[in-house]
């Protein structure tokens, strides 16, 4: 029993030791099964993971762009259409504008300033715009509604919030409310077509109008000073004075908040850009496509008036600067630019009738100064004359080398023919390599169509600087349109436009006076 105990013994023992080779086993192929079952769950869910993530890309690649349409007549386009239009562009991805035909204004509304080329060119050229449709009617029919549904793939229609009536008193948009494919933005107050022509109809005097730009009896018209204004309906010329208050934020929202590259070519043109229109628009595309940058300067409203008469311009500074800062093809505006453009662009330049008189010192002043002229370095040391009229737009020096003679018109120092007499100066030249300017401008343009160009052969050329520098350039206008001409519209068939002022402008009188809070600007 006991050899049998001690068998027993034995084969037990041998059981037991072979067990842990049996448990290697099992374990080995317990950690497979694991490992296989969590790299088929690995595999799965990241098959879903990247399923999933390309569904999602391929969603954000086929979502369909919000478009959105907005139909006007766009008439002596303004800031106000333009601010329409760019609060429409923000309620989508893409803005698709209708311009109503020439017929068609004239069957609703009389007939219109500016043709419908015209205002095509104004429209397109707005930097908010995507695609404009010509000829579209002035009334939003049910077939034209589902034109725009199915062809264009327009998603809603935007109105401001100025009731529009059709003739026979029905509501513009009912069509597209019902739908539910409205939207409405906020009206931009203080300007209007109807103002606009109101203000040109308040200063009309004169009946015989000249055909020629420079010079004409119109111009002589709005020279006469008559600066009466009149409230809503006064003088029967059924326009008010304008409601515009400007913002800082207005203007943010219209500048592109970008300036130019290092090596950028600036361009620079200056005007008063009165009543913005397609000729002010097409030579700022002809002066856009000769650089990387163009810089607009925008004349204050006393120089305007003292250039072209009392009751010019019709817009003010403000209204100006919005209406080209809304073109596309404009990078910057100066507000308020000075008439002269001098080397240095950062300095303020006066006319001859803002000289003044300084008190006399009690002792000579000497003084030193350096300037970049035509590529020179100028040290200049001059002997003051208690007795003299001093001006900050030129320094006046005997005819002579051309350093002296360009002086006389470089916007730095004292300007009067009598100063050349109180001075004793040295000048020193040496060749500089760079050219240093305020607004780094590579060249100056000027369109040959404008309200005059007589000053180019006169004393008092705004370019002379330029010109001296090589850096002028005349450019050939592609069309013939200046502010006389819209102006001129205007007076040749005051009385239509009179007339049809007034009952546009009762309308305008009720939305003033009936006018609630609108969220949006």
């Amino acid at each position: 029993m006991g050899g049998g105990g001690g068998g027993g013994g034995a084969d037990g023992g041998s059981d037991i030791a072979l067990h842990p080779e049996k448990v290697k086993i099992v374990a080995t192929c317990l950690v497979v099964a694991v490992g296989v079952s969590l790299l088929g769950l690995y595999l799965k869910s990241g098959a879903e993971w990247r399923s999933n993530w390309s569904l999602s890309l391929n969603k954000k690649k086929k979502k369909k762009p919000i478009r959105v349409y907005m139909h006007g007549c766009f008439d002596m386009m303004h800031y106000g259409h333009c601010n329409a239009l760019r609060q429409a562009r923000a309620l989508g991805d893409q803005l698709v504008v209708g311009v109503v035909s020439d017929d068609e204004i004239i069957a609703n509304k009389g007939p219109p300033v500016t043709p419908v080329h015209e205002r095509m060119i104004m429209v397109n050229a707005v930097k908010w715009v995507d695609e404009v449709i010509s000829d579209a009617p002035y009334a939003i029919t049910e077939d034209f509604m589902k034109k725009l549904f199915d062809e264009y793939n327009i998603d809603y229609i935007i109105h401001g919030d100025d009731p529009c009536v059709l003739p026979d008193g029905t509501d513009a948009y009912a069509l597209a409310k019902k739908a539910g494919r409205y939207k409405q933005i906020k009206r931009t107050e203080g300007v209007s077509s109807t103002d606009i022509v109101g203000r040109m109809l308040l200063c009309t005097r004169e009946r015989s109008i000249s055909d020629s730009h420079n010079q004409s009896s119109l111009q002589r018209q709005f020279s006469h000073g008559h600066s009466q204004k009149f409230e809503d309906g006064g003088s029967g010329s059924g326009t008010r004075v304008s409601h515009f208050l400007p913002t800082s934020r207005r203007i943010v929202q219209f500048s592109n908040g970008k300036g130019p590259g290092q090596d950028a070519r600036i361009i620079y043109i200056d005007g008063a850009f009165d009543l913005f229109h397609a000729g002010h628009v097409e030579i700022l595309k002809l002066a856009r496509a000769l650089g990387d940058f163009l810089l607009v300067g925008i004349h204050n409203d006393q120089i305007v008036s003292s250039k072209r008469g009392a009751h010019r311009p019709i817009m003010n500074l403000h209204e100006r600067s919005l209406s080209v800062l809304a073109c596309q093809y404009v990078d910057e505006v100066i507000i308020g630019a000075p008439w002269e453009v001098s080397k240095d662009m950062g300095k303020r330049g006066y006319t001859g009738d803002e000289r003044r008189s300084l008190s006399p010192p009690p002792f000579l002043l000497f003084f030193f100064s350096m300037m970049i002229l035509n590529g020179y370095a100028l040290f200049l040391m001059c002997e003051w004359n208690p007795n003299i009229v001093y001006s900050p737009s030129g320094l006046c020096f005997p005819e002579g080398s051309r350093p002296q003679t360009a002086l006389k018109h470089a916007n730095l120092a004292p300007s009067s023919s009598q100063i050349v007499q109180s001075y004793s100066w040295r000048v020193m030249l040496k060749k500089v390599f760079a050219l240093i300017t305020t607004f780094n401008i590579s060249s100056v343009v000027h369109g040959t169509v404008a309200e005059n160009n007589d000053f180019l052969k006169e004393k008092d050329n705004p370019y002379v600087v330029p010109i001296s520098m090589g850096i002028f350039q005349v450019l050939d206008s592609p069309l013939d349109i200046t502010t006389t001409t819209i102006i001129k519209r205007i007076v040749s068939n005051h009385e239509a436009y009179q007339k049809r002022n007034q009952k546009k402008a009762a309308s305008e009188r009720r939305y003033y006076e009936d006018k609630v809070y609108v969220s949006g600007d």
